[in-house]
């Protein structure tokens, strides 16, 4: 059972890693846009166009690397249990009024 906890939450952890990044790379587009404008301002401008475009394919990439990596570790979780859906009847809610 240890065992089998260690594999899934160092996986988890690996899926959590990879969110993180995607979000700090979305997080830094309006920042390589600044950047790429005020290199554009000061005459650099195929540059200027380069840091604002790979900041857009690195953030794109994360995120698509992110979703698989995330789809892909639920598949696999899900795989290996019987997850079924309980109904549960009106007796089982608990009603504060």
């Amino acid at each position: 059972m240890a065992g089998w906890y260690g594999a899934r939450t160092r996986s988890g952890k690996a899926v959590m890693a990879m969110v993180l990044l995607a979000l700090a790379l979305v997080v830094a587009v309006p920042v390589a846009l600044l950047a790429g404008v005020v290199m554009m301002v000061l005459g650099h401008v195929i540059g200027g166009l380069v840091v604002f475009g790979g900041s857009i394919l690195v953030a794109t990439a994360a995120v698509v690397l992110a979703g698989r990596s995330g789809t892909r570790y639920l598949r696999r979780l899900a795989s290996g249990h019987n997850l079924s859906v309980l109904q549960l009847g009106s007796d089982d809610y608990t009603y504060v009024r």
